[in-house]
């Protein structure tokens, strides 16, 4: 799958970190029957590659590494099974190194120089990030203003209450949400009730 597509494939992506205290397959499960699909799994904790690996082999599950800052996580993470790559930033080495490893990738801007540096190494998909704290929406709109074809996955500080707002910008494809699974919580019953109402979301 193309960035594009995981980007469209649900109006949200679970930006999730996982301690242990949640079974991975049964969240990934959880997940994809409520209809969000495409699950980021943070490299956060050391029980974060374990459970791309185990969520990986869940049917309909998009599993990807978030937080991947460096060439050693990225190779770590597609070992894993991740089938998308994000990062915080936008570094050369890494953008190159993702490239040759063939899978999907959403790097991080928060500056139109940011995205220049991304087109000219052949990217169009962004995550914009940390999204509250770079100006929210009035940000994005003046940013995405002169970049047409190019489009974002706002992630950080986005609520449930606030989500819809972000979807309805016309360059945000989807949005990373974290609210989905919180620490030390394994009411799966919850998770697949936020994740129910985050999936029911509407896109222009």
């Amino acid at each position: 799958m193309t960035i594009d597509e995981i980007m469209r494939a649900a109006p949200v992506i679970p930006v999730l970190v996982l301690d242990g205290s949640v079974d991975p397959v049964g969240l990934a499960e959880t997940f994809v029957q409520a209809g969000l699909p495409v699950l980021e799994v943070t490299l956060r904790t050391p029980q974060a590659l374990d459970a791309i690996r185990a969520m990986s082999r869940v049917e309909g599950a998009i599993v990807g590494a978030g937080t991947v800052l460096n060439e050693a996580q990225l190779a770590q993470a597609v070992d894993a099974g991740s089938r998308f790559i994000v990062s915080p930033g936008l570094t050369e080495c890494l953008a190159k190194s993702v490239a040759q490893s063939g899978a999907a990738y959403l790097p991080g801007i928060a500056t139109a120089g940011d995205i220049m540096r991304g087109l000219d190494f052949g990217l169009d998909r962004f995550k914009f990030f940390p999204a509250e704290a770079s100006g929210g929406i009035a940000a994005l709109k003046a940013l995405s203003a002169p970049f047409g074809q190019v489009r974002f996955c706002p992630t950080g500080g986005i609520r449930p209450d606030t989500a819809a707002e972000w979807l309805a910008v016309p360059s945000v494809l989807c949005v990373g949400g974290t609210w989905f699974v919180k620490s030390g919580d394994d009411d799966l019953a919850a998770v697949r009730e936020r994740a129910r109402v985050s999936a029911a979301l509407a896109r222009p």
